[in-house]
């Protein structure tokens, strides 16, 4: 009896540890009340399993910890799937737009690694894509910067994709 427990209890600890989730920022955030001011705190934070699901999620509450968890229930909420190549890249360039933010991504061959910045490094890496090639435009927010990477993610399509929406054959992509 003893023994299935131990079963049960590691199969549960290993769907826990799949995910995992980084705080890209922890932003105190005042509000004029009656009395005064009242803090509370916002955290975004990034979600993925580093095998083509990845979310961003923002959690606000009086305490750190708890917007933290906030923030990674609210992410797991908004997951998206992502096709990766063999070469754990994406398979075309891509742009994304979130806000004031702009994102540009384009494969790379492989050992190249995730180069790009701030955000979107950690949305790509959480991802599991491993080697990019992204930049940032136009804004620093970190939290739109983060929504555009994941716009642009969302919508990345396969050849398999591409040729079922037009109805032909994979070969005749290639022509």
């Amino acid at each position: 009896m003893a023994t299935e427990r131990k079963g049960r209890t590691k199969r549960a600890k290993k769907e826990e540890t799949t995910w995992q989730e980084r705080v890209i920022q922890i932003r105190r955030v005042s509000k004029v009340v009656k009395g005064g001011k009242k803090l509370s705190f916002r955290a975004i934070v990034v979600v993925g399993n580093e095998r083509g699901q990845v979310g961003v999620g923002v959690g606000k509450a009086s305490d750190v910890i708890g917007a933290v968890k906030k923030g990674v229930a609210d992410g797991k909420k908004h997951l998206i799937d992502i096709p990766i190549t063999k070469s754990n890249s994406i398979p075309h360039p891509i742009d994304g737009i979130g806000g004031g933010a702009k994102v540009i991504m384009r494969p790379a061959a492989p050992g190249t690694g995730v180069i790009a910045g701030g955000a979107v490094r950690t949305v790509l890496e959480l991802a599991g894509v491993r080697n990019v090639l992204a930049k940032q435009l136009g804004s620093n927010n970190p939290l739109n910067n983060a929504r555009a990477a994941v716009n642009a993610l969302s919508t990345l399509r396969t050849l398999s994709e591409v040729a079922e929406d037009r109805g032909i054959p994979i070969e005749n992509l290639y022509i």
